[in-house]
């Protein structure tokens, strides 16, 4: 258990002392006022309390993210803990942070929005349509596996479409209130208890004292058909919101159209990202004991959402498994539905169509509740679908998150006067070649083109996608420097 606690430590270390670095860089300006104050509207852009704004953002952002994916992650051993802690400090966390504060500087404006103001107006197009189909798989996914859960746990002979119906209009409220009317009263008391599962099963490790595999032990990759499936790229898109996920970023524009003084900036963007890499390594060590030889259950072949209905079960009463188990149907349902508000303000900020008046919020959020569903009849009802469904969304979130990085690795370079971009430029490149190669290097059925061709030649197709995405920033960094030092003559 070594290594497990050595990563706790690290991880509240990275917030403390890089995230600190990170504010330092971005350089924050207390005084000035935020779109909170300035745009107020009673819908969208409402102040609430920091610590309120923390516990939505978290839930937010996690979802079932550092639980299933870290679940799943966990397969392939002690090199899951790795990235989970340094990705979490050195990439998730900066990333999550600075997209939130470009925001919060720009009128709170979507994703996308930052995207074409610093990569350009065809960027701004392609990833407006680009995230727009993201937040509807995300809803998709955060539809289907809580009424999969609630309709095998609860339910057993009901129709899964009863459960469907019911959580997506629950989803239309949610995201037609004002943010603070259901999101902002309710949401953080799932955010304490998304964190208070996160105790409990750390609580059970001193009381078992499990077998948590060590990084001494070495990184070999564990999955079980590790053949198909190597730690590099997979791995790096199983785990994705416990340690850097492009879908977070779209989360923060809801937080920074809340919150009142930059100086929240670090612990309610870097600091919720730090708590879900937490989240994320218990449940990955979790996941790892039972995925070794001393485990007291067979979860071999079993979904990431059965082994969380395993580990309740086995280490705690049946009612504290019951209220884990709720606690994941609730953090899925949680995300699921800020996806779906998030989706709606993206189409807004496209329009420029005010979302004050109750009918222009309708407008909008019924075509996207209608395509969700279309998807999700097919989805429910072929679980192969979802799967590939479920891949695509991971590997489209990790997409995401290389774009955003490299947006905000551009603002660094055209505002700080020294190379700061260097601490977004590194995962930048690190996520461009992970994403690259997933694509090229994964098997059909996980989505990729790795069936037909060649590893080597997939690694390599994703090395020049990566090679051109730097000579590209290269050159734009040459020109800009060029025409910025003609101005100054």
């Amino acid at each position: 258990m070594t290594t497990f606690l050595v990563s706790l430590i690290v991880l509240v270390l990275g917030y403390v002392v890089y995230g600190r670095i990170v504010e330092r860089i971005f350089h924050i300006h207390p005084e000035q006022a935020t779109p909170a104050t300035i745009l107020s509207d009673g819908i969208d852009y409402v102040p609430m309390k920091p610590w309120k704004i923390y516990l939505i953002q978290f839930l937010n952002i996690a979802g079932v993210g550092p639980i299933i994916g870290a679940i799943m992650g966990a397969q392939f051993g002690t090199a899951s803990f790795l990235w989970i802690v340094l990705g979490s400090i050195f990439a998730g966390a900066v990333h999550d942070y600075l997209s939130g504060m470009i925001s919060l500087r720009n009128k709170g404006c979507s994703l996308p929005e930052i995207h074409g103001e610093y990569l350009g107006v065809n960027v701004r197009q392609i990833m407006r349509v680009f995230t727009m189909l993201m937040m509807i798989l995300v809803v998709v996914v955060f539809v289907n596996t809580p009424a999969t859960l609630l309709n095998e746990h609860f339910t057993p002979s009901w129709n899964p479409y009863i459960w469907v119906g019911i959580i997506l209009a629950y989803y239309l409220v949610a995201t037609l209130l004002p943010i603070d009317k259901l999101i902002g009263k309710v949401y953080p008391v799932f955010g304490f208890l998304l964190i208070g599962m996160a105790i409990a099963i750390l609580a059970a490790f001193f009381i078992y004292d499990p077998e948590i595999p060590e990084l001494w032990e070495g990184l070999q990759n564990r999955h079980p058909d590790a053949e198909n499936n190597p730690i590099f790229p997979m791995m790096f898109v199983s785990i994705a919101c416990g340690a850097i996920s492009g879908f977070h970023a779209t989360q923060s524009p809801l937080m920074a159209r809340c919150m009142v003084n930059e100086r929240q900036g670090r612990p309610i963007f870097y600091g919720a990202m730090i708590t879900e890499g937490v989240v994320a390594l218990i449940w990955a060590a979790a996941a790892a004991y039972f995925f070794g030889p001393d485990s007291p259950v067979d979860v071999s072949g079993k979904s990431g959402a059965a082994i969380v209905g395993i580990i309740a079960d086995t280490w705690f009463a049946p009612v504290i498994a019951t209220i884990t188990i709720l606690g994941v149907i609730s953090a899925a349902v949680t995300s699921g539905d800020t996806a779906m508000r998030s989706a709606r303000l993206i189409i807004a900020d496209i329009l420029n169509y005010s979302q004050k008046p109750f009918k222009n919020r309708l407008f909008v959020a019924i075509p996207i509740l209608v395509v969700t569903g279309i998807i999700l009849v097919f989805s429910i009802a072929d679980n192969r679908s979802f799967q590939l469904i479920w891949r695509y969304f991971a590997w489209a979130n990790q997409v995401l998150a290389a774009v955003t990085l490299w947006a905000i690795t551009v603002y660094l370079a055209q505002n700080k006067k020294r190379p700061w971009y260097v601490i977004t430029i590194i995962p930048s490149l690190f996520m461009t070649m992970v994403t690259g190669c997933f694509l090229f290097v994964a098997k059909a059925k996980d989505g990729g083109f790795g069936s037909i061709l060649a590893p080597e030649l997939g690694y390599g197709i994703g090395a020049l996608i990566t090679i051109a995405a730097l000579v590209a920033f290269i050159v734009w960094k040459v020109k800009y420097n060029k025409n910025k030092n003609s101005l100054t003559v």
